[in-house]
């Protein structure tokens, strides 16, 4: 039971970080500008559908990409754990922008803005994508791969909420709120990226050392 917990509690915090819902609430609030309030809801609701969905079916298609394309499990966790940490400094310096849009673009995403980039790559970027691969080869029964799914729905869940009240955060967080929030959080991304680059690189070396 401890051990579900455990991966409940790592599942939630390593994708609530790598989605960071917080901190991309400035680009939502600047892609829905030219929106009303229930087109803005309509918007975030079905970004966060379409990212949950997406995130899911790679989670269960993760090892038919690793046989077709000869890619093992643990060159994914190097990977991604090298993945995880750049996202980590970058959101440890505060770049809260990670999906940029001209302002001379925005109108044509108005149109379909919640499936790209909205949910694609914003929310369901390349980290949550490995994250969600990974965590699912570590669930090693139906226990554990349930966990994993309902905590990504919570985390879906607080980002619609998020986007929902994202107004109101921002000023409620301010500048100085939404900078140290974002710098938590990217120290968390990069714990996690250390845990999952040595998790795959020792048996690498391990089956190196006896072959």
């Amino acid at each position: 039971m401890s051990e579900l917990i455990t991966f409940g509690l790592l599942s939630f915090t390593s994708f609530f970080t790598l989605i960071n819902p917080l901190g991309s609430m400035p680009v939502f609030l600047t892609m829905t500008a030219d929106l009303d309030q229930q087109h803005r809801v309509k918007t975030a609701k079905k970004a966060t559908i379409v990212s949950f969905f997406t995130i899911v079916a790679f989670a269960f298609s993760g090892q038919l990409l690793f046989k077709f394309f000869g890619i093992s499990v643990n060159s994914f966790r190097i990977v991604g754990g090298a993945i995880f940490f750049v996202m980590g400094m970058d959101m440890l310096q505060a770049r809260l922008g990670k999906v940029k849009i001209k302002d001379s673009e925005i109108k044509t995403y108005v149109n379909d803005i919640s499936v790209t980039p909205l949910a694609i790559p914003m929310i369901c970027g390349p980290g949550a994508i490995t994250n969600a691969i990974v965590l699912m080869e570590d669930a090693n029964n139906a226990a554990m791969k349930g966990m994993l799914i309902f905590t990504l729905l919570l985390v879906m869940i607080l980002t619609y909420l998020i986007y929902y009240s994202s107004s109101r955060i921002i000023k409620f967080l301010g500048e100085t709120g939404n900078n140290v929030m974002m710098r938590l959080m990217g120290l968390i991304v990069m714990v996690i990226a250390v845990e999952f680059f040595f998790s795959g690189l020792k048996p690498i070396i391990l089956d190196m050392m006896n072959p």
